[in-house]
């Protein structure tokens, strides 16, 4: 009954935004075609996004349509009839540039191709104009890294390049956060059935080659699904979009890991099509781990190495077409594949008696994600309507074996599997209706249809079976207070229904968002004062009862009771840019009800038991620095650095009661020389991270690169590093639950040496489909069911 009650309420908002908003009949235009302009630097050529675009007839000079460039420096304007027009192009600091275009009424569409603007003589007098695009860029709702522009990636994986992106904090494991708190991560502005699990395993299925930017939204506006109480994650992959047939080729070898991608693009008219392939192979290398638990029953000491290797496989295939001017269709379907395991030894002291335990683990995911999106607009300009469906179906698996052999008596011998399955189906409309220049109005309904499933092995206990429906509707409006004050206003109502083993669970939430910016200089600073509300709800490896023995003295179970975490955000921020140089700072306040945190707990048999729980309440107080600089005009040195407290209120036994600091910081140097070489060197520190009941220690990384372009720049050739002076990356975690300690040392091997290369081939402009968007699911941030001992999941990295 609610899985047809949210469709209903669906398709009854799309029915009257079809009946106001008509998508053909009689009054649809015949002729009327459309101009498609892409604008870059004539120096740099990088796309300029934000630049004027404006076509006026030729007869009696008067401006018919307009409009501004995107972030990959495009722009279409639709409805235009048949006719002569000047077409003038523009942006500030760069010179004007006008020309003549006419369309026909047999070819009512027309392609100005690429046009280059020059920089104003006073611009390249106070700008340091070099031929790499910016590293980091700062919009008005979010902070950009771009990863391509990063020489240093090469090689790696998005764990890579999460770590090196400002405000992120990422842990040995993979677990990304954002000022300190969990962040919902999307691929292309939608989710991943890989993301439905492990984030940390998600990451370390994309390699960076793939990788174009990655966005950080700390203020999402109610168009967002409400997920993340730190904010949103979007990376975005490349992608082309130029008429013919264009791609690039990326590979990698290298001492941890080889990769390798593969894209291409054919585009004819009106119909383009893509497809992209990658692939990584980790070699298995040995890692440590020290384990040591005590209980008020038991003492247990074990020292183990484990010889992990890591094997991944992605491809995708998309396809887009322009029936007329306003009509879009598109479509893309991905595959993910991902394997993590191997074999392990430790040697145990438990109560005084030694002993050694022989292991093997094998974990494995596979996932396809298929959307289809509709875009429908109109003869007013900035006008929208689109609809779109998703389906996600994931499917992973957990099988070890585990022997514990004692001299004197009989080997004990454990054995299981997991196969947790994880099925979406999500329907989403949206319609944007320009009010006039300043006002813009938006609605939209979003249906969410989610079954997760845990099918046990080895006479474990009873299937897991849940439900978990999600109905939303949303507003914004964007108006400008003033001349330079600019509102950004809405909320989101989300309706959740819950069923699982004879226990159901229904509620619902509202949450509301708000924007305020004022420009000041001329536009080239900007103050922001933001609020909204999150949600953070639970997944699959945080609800599944599974119980993980594959380290019989340190059990891992989730927990299917947990309830939606809840935060209130406020933020204000200061950006400014000074003759090349930019600042961004921010401060911000952070409150979160029902704080989702692992546990230890007392088990059976003197057993640690690790869990999940709803520890209690924060309170967070922070800041965020980033600055970039250009000492000369071809060397460009950056860096961020981000400081939040931890403070809970919890009535669970735990050791962190009182104010807790974390932080991180970030350096880059960046230098181009003559004959395209290129020289990077970065370096990251994160602070001790604290949980209720955990710290674990400090952790820093560092590294190099040196790239060179050949082939007339369609190509470049390295040499990447990191670590080089330290082959293993030493990392303490200690857990105090009051009655049971644990202490864990892990000698992760980060040290490695890479040669990459990439080629471009065609014309390369990447760009950007609207798609659906689906971010409301907490996702595990652990990297849980580690080989014999819980923290040797990373080990074959």
């Amino acid at each position: 009954m609610k899985r047809i009650l949210l469709l209903a309420l669906t398709l009854l908002i799309m029915s009257n935004v079809k009946a106001q908003f008509p998508m053909g009949g009689s009054g649809a235009p015949k002729i009327a075609g459309r101009v498609t302009v892409s604008v870059v630097d004539s120096v740099t050529k990088k796309p300029i996004d934000y630049a004027t675009v404006s076509l006026a007839k030729t007869k009696d000079g008067k401006t018919i349509n307009g409009g501004v460039t995107d972030e990959k420096g495009k722009v279409v304007l639709s409805n235009v009839n048949p006719d002569e027009y000047k077409l003038t192009v523009g942006f500030i600091g760069y010179k004007a540039k006008v020309i003549v275009i006419k369309t026909t009424p047999e070819r009512p569409d027309y392609s100005a191709g690429t046009i280059s603007l020059a920089p104003s003589e006073s611009t390249l007098n106070t700008v340091n104009v070099v031929g790499t695009k910016a590293v980091i860029e700062n919009k008005i709702d979010r902070m950009v890294y771009n990863a391509e522009a990063d020489a240093t990636n090469a090689g790696g994986d998005a764990t890579d390049v999460m770590r090196k992106v400002p405000m992120l904090s990422v842990d040995i494991n993979g677990n990304v956060q954002l000022r300190g708190s969990a962040v919902k991560v999307l691929i292309n502005g939608k989710p991943s059935g890989t993301m439905a699990n492990s984030v940390a395993d998600a990451l370390k299925m994309l390699p960076a080659d793939q990788i174009k930017s990655v966005e950080v939204i700390t203020s999402p506006s109610a168009k967002y699904d409400a997920e993340g109480s730190g904010g949103i994650i979007n990376i975005i992959t490349k992608k082309s979009n130029a008429q013919g047939v264009s791609g690039s080729v990326n590979a990698t070898a290298g001492t941890r890991q080889n990769t390798g991608s593969f894209n291409l693009t054919a585009k004819t008219g009106r119909l383009s099509m893509n497809t992209a392939l990658g692939t990584m192979l980790a070699y298995p290398q040995e890692s440590r781990v020290i384990f040591y638990n005590q209980t008020p029953t038991s003492s247990v000491l074990q020292d183990g190495t484990s010889d992990w290797s890591r094997q991944m496989f992605n491809g995708s295939l998309g396809l887009d077409y322009d029936f007329n001017a306003y009509n879009n269709l598109s479509t893309n379907a991905k595959y993910n594949r991902f394997y993590n395991g191997g074999p392990g030894r430790s040697l145990v002291t438990n109560n005084g008696v030694a002993g050694a335990i022989v292991s093997t683990t094998d974990m494995s995911n596979g996932n396809l994600d298929w959307n289809v999106d509709y875009r429908l607009t109109s003869k007013k300009q900035g006008e929208e309507f689109s609809i779109s469906g998703m389906l996600i179906n994931g499917r992973n698996s957990n099988e070890f074996t585990n022997e514990y052999q004692v001299t004197g008596f009989p080997t004990s011998a454990l054995m299981s599997n997991n196969v947790g399955k994880n099925r979406e189906y999500i329907a989403q409309t949206d319609y944007v209706y320009p009010i006039n220049k300043s006002v813009t109005f938006e609605v939209g309904a979003k249906g969410i249809f989610r079954n997760i499933q845990s099918e046990y092995g080895g006479g474990s206990a009873q299937d897991f079976d849940y439900d978990q429906n999600v109905g939303a509707v949303y507003s914004t409006i964007a108006f400008p207070l003033t001349k330079k004050i600019q509102f950004k206003g809405g909320v989101r109502g989300e309706y959740t229904a819950i069923d699982f083993s004879n226990s159901k669970n229904d509620y619902f939430n509202l949450f509301p968002s708000a924007v305020i910016s004022q420009s000041l200089k001329g536009g080239a600073t900007t103050l922001k004062l933001s609020y909204n509300r999150r949600i953070q709800r639970p997944s699959l490896s945080y609800l599944n009862p599974f119980l993980n023995e594959s380290n019989q003295f340190s059990v891992f179970q989730g927990n299917p009771y947990l309830k939606p975490e809840l935060s209130d955000n406020l933020e204000f921020g200061y950006s400014t840019f000074i003759k090349g140089s930019i600042i961004n700072a921010s401060v911000f306040y952070r409150s979160t009800k029902n704080i989702i945190e692992n546990i230890n707990k007392e088990g059976t048999a003197g057993r640690i038991l690790t869990t999940f729980d709803n520890v209690g309440t924060t309170q967070s107080f922070g800041f965020n620095v980033f600055a970039s600089y250009n000492p000369l005009p071809k060397w460009t040195l950056m860096s961020n650095i981000g400081l939040n407290t931890y403070e809970i209120n919890s009535m669970l036994l735990g050791k962190n009661k009182d104010t807790k600091l974390n932080y991180n910081f970030f350096f880059r140097s960046a230098n181009s020389f003559k004959q395209g070489w290129n020289l990077e060197f970065f370096g990251v520190v994160n602070s001790p991270r604290y949980t209720y009941q955990s710290k674990t220690q400090a952790m820093f990384f560092y590294g190099s690169a040196v790239k060179k372009d050949i082939f007339k720049k369609k190509g470049t050739i390295g040499v990447n590093v990191l670590n080089p002076f330290n082959r293993d990356l030493h990392i303490k975690t200690e857990t105090d639950a009051g009655t049971n300690f644990q202490s864990q040392n892990i000698y992760y091997p980060l040290r490695s040496f890479g040669l990459n290369f990439s080629y471009n081939f065609g014309k390369l402009k990447f760009t950007e489909k609207k798609k659906i968007k689906n971010d409301d699911v907490k996702q595990d941030q652990q990297q849980q069911g580690g080989g014999q001992m819980g923290g040797m999941g990373g080990s074959g990295r």
